[in-house]
């Protein structure tokens, strides 16, 4: 294969001088336009480009970009436009840069109109010339091939240089672009672009626009995380309203912010067009309800379809671990307890060869893995009338799960301190030697100990003293002594401070 001048495989050459490169282009650029073979080939993103272009009609020749929007109409988009706020960290990251290197920066949004142009009045001059400003759609059906309509349209960053664009009056110009992404929705709501005569042309301007592109999102996902936060906050009460049925809180797009119970939905939903009735598969159908912020779904089962299970894990401080489904008692063994507490823990699921390095480190077999998933599911579908409780594709649990140990683990991750009653279950699986089992034991101990050493109440001192390990704590112990009163009962419980 030619090689074409830069990128990786017909994209893989060092760039060399930008002006003799130039000329290089331009005879490709005529010779392939006329219907033969340049000296080298097009780069790929470079000829993809074109074919689009010359498809939506843009003419080669004497194209130009279409005006779309006046500046009443600019003021209004700027100002409602996601981009917005991190347009100063984009100024701080890429205008001195610009200014030095005789290049403007521009930012569109995700149709490719210019919102925002920026950088040295010499390069804004000539840049006027050729309708590269505010307002303009630059596109490729609009403009052709060039960096920022190319970005949006590839989904990747982009350098267009000289004869790369396939307009001839942007010949002189070279560009580099990237797309920045909604967190959120993972779609493209702009690009960032540096543009500059080609005797200004640098290969690492494009490394230095893809890292500013970075930097706005990642600043998108920090403001995007003191949204969720905010919603679920104001919104929480809105879904313990639900009582016992099923539902969550949605950001705008569908993302699952809340749920109630755990891990009962996907952590997306697909949105239809305006609220109402949304189909969730075998759970059933869902109501979506706006609120001032996002959505609350809460879960309406057709007649058609069963309810989910509830599947109900008491495994704190048991040695012999009994599951309830549905309220019927169902007795376990060790491994296939241990099974359903790593499902439980995981509600996304699990792999066989997940599930054996949690049961049984690196020496674990999925063939043995599938052979007790296999005994289990008949165990939970024998008990309820061939329901699927266990679901594979990976292993995961089709059903409401009530486990305490989960209870203590949402309370600790979320900084509160678990009830007593809980605290004085004790260890999770206490007999328990799988990894995975030890590994989330070990993080509910050390939670658990953690805050109520910090809190100091002395329900949950004295609740967690109870346990088999609360009893050897000297620092435990200690502490319930120093905060009971001198005449309480409980002193002769624990023996003196020496004993």
């Amino acid at each position: 294969m030619t090689r074409g001048p830069g990128g990786t495989g017909a994209d893989a050459q060092v760039w060399g001088d930008p002006v003799e490169r130039a000329a290089v282009l331009a005879r490709v650029r005529d010779a392939v336009l006329a219907g033969g073979r340049g000296e080298v080939a097009p780069r790929a993103v470079v000829s993809d480009s074109w074919r689009r272009s010359l498809a939506a009609h843009v003419d080669p020749d004497h194209g130009a970009p279409t005006h779309v929007y006046d500046e009443a109409e600019l003021a209004a988009l700027r100002e409602s436009h996601p981009l917005a706020p991190v347009l100063p960290m984009l100024r701080t990251t890429l205008l001195e840069i610009a200014d030095e290197a005789m290049h403007v920066m521009i930012v569109t949004d995700a149709s490719g109109h210019i919102l925002w142009r920026e950088g040295a009045a010499g390069v804004l001059h000539l840049a006027d010339d050729l309708e590269l400003a505010e307002g303009f759609r630059w596109s490729e059906d609009s403009a052709g091939t060039n960096a920022m309509g190319t970005t949006l349209a590839s989904g990747t960053p982009v350098q267009i240089h000289s004869s790369e664009h396939l307009v001839a009056q942007y010949h002189r110009f070279t560009c580099a672009a990237a797309p920045i992404h909604d967190p959120d929705t993972g779609e493209a709501v702009g690009a960032v672009d540096l543009t500059g005569p080609v005797r200004a042309f640098h290969p690492s301007t494009l490394a230095l626009v893809s890292a500013a592109a970075r930097l706005a999102e990642n600043h998108l996902a920090a403001r995007q995380a003191i949204r969720d936060e905010r919603l679920r906050t104001k919104n929480l009460p809105h879904l313990a309203g639900l009582g016992e049925a099923p539902g969550a809180l949605l950001s705008p797009a569908g993302r699952v912010l809340a749920a109630t119970p755990h891990g009962w939905i996907d952590d997306r939903v697909e949105l239809p067009g305006a609220g109402g009735r949304i189909a969730l598969g075998e759970r059933g159908e869902g109501v979506l309800e706006p609120l001032a912020e996002g959505w609350l779904l809460r879960l309406e089962r057709t007649s058609s379809v069963r309810p989910r299970p509830t599947l109900a894990l008491p495994f704190l401080g048991v040695p012999r671990p009994v599951a309830r489904l549905d309220g019927r008692p169902i007795r376990l063994g060790a491994r296939h307890a241990e099974l359903l507490t790593l499902l439980a823990a995981h509600p996304g699921g699990l792999s066989a060869d997940a599930l054996a390095v949690e049961l049984y480190g690196d020496r674990g077999n999925p063939v043995t893995v599938r052979a007790e998933m296999h005994r289990l599911r008949a165990l939970l579908d024998s008990a309820r009338n061939g329901a699927g409780v266990v679901r594979t594709g990976p292993y995961r649990l089709e059903a409401r799960v009530d486990a305490d140990f989960l209870t203590v683990r949402d309370a600790i991750r979320a900084g509160r301190l678990p009830d007593t009653g809980l605290i004085a279950r004790g260890e999770l699986l206490p007999t328990s030697d799988a990894p995975g089992v030890r590994a989330l034991r070990d993080e509910l101990d050390v939670g658990v100990r953690s805050a109520v050493l910090r809190r100091g109440d002395t329900a949950a001192l004295w609740a967690l003293a109870r346990t088999p390990a609360g009893r050897r704590d000297a620092e435990v112990v200690e502490r319930l002594r120093h905060v009971l009163p001198v005449s309480d009962p409980r002193h002769a419980e624990l023996g003196t401070p020496d004993s």
